[in-house]
């Protein structure tokens, strides 16, 4: 199911995204986290339902960070007051002038944490920052979840802030990253199903796979995690919680 949702393409007209100029929702009181929801997003903060992201607001929250959410577009103006910016699971694109206000916000010191449900909306500001994505989601021959080879633990974890406490996390659907350093990998019998015959077969790639990768513009920092569903309602368990309060000490800069 999750194979299938990543590969949609959904369209929701501009018009639609630009109704809200000003953040909906707020947490906290300490640096500032925009969130953004101005891309076609359908998994939201504000939302209780388990697809839903309010489990991490109110995570980052407890962690001491002020949380809104914008439906603008980005905007040196729309960032200017903001320490971080997250965008998770866009279905529309960035326009060229939101990747570059993106960048200099980088190159300010902001802190981006990008996670992927499909790649291309994406794909603009993930080529600027030095890195790709695949073609396909991930399968895996290790560490599966539910005998669904697409759900897994990931365990192959570099010595970072990021996963401070954990010795693994779960994954429900995900795309390799490259280009940037690799901060979480899959086994080495993952593979990406190169050829679309929904099979391991002599086309695909065979390999470890990076899911969470980290750069720097500036003196600002990236992070990019391949999955979207790893921060949802339904899927935020121990671990899960964990990666996410760690997430609020990194976009706060601690």
């Amino acid at each position: 199911m999750f194979a299938s949702v990543k590969r949609a393409v959904l369209s929701v007209g501009a018009a639609v995204c630009m109704i809200f100029s000003s953040a909906i929702v707020s947490w906290g009181a300490g640096p500032l986290v925009v969130v953004d929801q101005g891309h076609g997003q359908r998994f939201l903060v504000e939302q209780k339902g388990e697809l839903h992201l309010s489990g991490l607001a109110a995570t980052l929250g407890e962690e001491g960070l002020q949380v809104t959410t914008g439906r603008e577009r980005l905007t040196d103006e729309s960032l200017a007051k903001a320490a971080a910016l997250v965008i998770s699971g866009p279905f529309e694109p960035l326009a060229s002038e939101e990747v570059d206000a993106v960048i200099r916000f980088l190159e300010r010191g902001g802190r981006v944490a990008l996670m992927l449900h499909i790649g291309h909306p994406l794909a603009g500001l993930i080529h600027r920052v030095g890195g790709d994505f695949s073609n396909s989601v991930l399968h895996e021959r290790q560490n599966v979840i539910d005998d669904n080879d697409i759900t897994f633990r990931v365990r192959d974890l570099a010595t970072h802030p990021l996963f401070s406490g954990l010795e693994q996390f779960s994954l429900y659907g995900g795309w390799a990253l490259n280009g940037l350093t690799s901060l979480a990998r899959t086994s080495a019998e993952a593979w990406v199903d190169l050829d679309g015959n929904r099979k391991l077969s002599a086309g695909d790639a065979a390999d470890r796979f990076t899911v969470v990768a980290e750069g720097s513009i500036g003196s600002g920092r990236i992070l990019i995690f391949g999955d979207d569903a790893i921060f949802q309602n339904r899927y935020l368990d121990e671990n899960n919680t964990r990666l996410a309060r760690n997430l609020a000490h990194w976009l706060a800069g601690r």
